[in-house]
């Protein structure tokens, strides 16, 4: 075989072989590994900051890092499972004026659009619906891959006025604060 066969032989198989290896390694997220997740919000109340989370919620997820344009996500939320430190406080928060949680359980989030930033950070758009108010919301959402498992993290501030949240004498910002920071901590895994 001349040396130039050769060369271009040994080229085109290595090429082959790093496609077939980017390929193996190219995964599709959409397995939610709820132990490993979270879902929890900031919001200040008479200029106190509070924490809260909720205990229950679920995710379908199709995200591949190769294949971005593709990726998909959404979200439900179980809003009975809020959990703020005080059962008290936890049961306001399920009457109408609040979260109205027998009329309406669950808050949701629909991706429209995911798109590449920079390495590993993405800007997420979609719809959120909450007490049955949609509102488009548009996030940055880091993604890290860690042993098995894809790790996404992000955060993004809502008004909860725009959601209804706190409705009748709570409609006033001067004891709870209307801008609300949402923080979500999700593991998946590729099925």
């Amino acid at each position: 075989m001349k040396i130039s066969n050769y060369l271009r032989f040994t080229g085109a198989a290595l090429a082959t072989a790093l496609i077939g290896l980017s390929s193996a390694q190219a995964e599709t997220y959409n397995q939610l590994v709820a132990q490993d997740s979270s879902v929890g919000f900031t919001y200040e109340q008479m200029g106190v900051r509070m924490d809260g989370e909720f205990r229950e919620f679920t995710a379908t997820l199709s995200f591949d890092p190769a294949q971005v344009d593709q990726a998909q996500a959404s979200f439900q939320v179980n809003l009975g499972s809020v959990d703020l430190g005080a059962p008290d406080f936890d049961a306001e928060l399920q009457k109408p004026d609040w979260f109205n949680t027998k009329a309406f359980p669950d808050a949701t989030f629909e991706s429209k659009s995911i798109a590449s930033k920079t390495d590993n950070l993405y800007e997420v758009q979609g719809v959120l619906t909450i007490k049955g108010e949609q509102q488009p919301v548009t996030f940055d959402a880091k993604f890290e891959q860690k042993a098995d498992q894809g790790l996404f993290s992000g955060e993004f501030t809502i008004e909860r006025a725009a959601f209804k949240i706190g409705e009748g004498s709570w409609s006033s910002f001067d004891i709870v604060a209307n801008d609300v920071l949402v923080r979500f901590n999700l593991a998946a895994t590729a099925q």
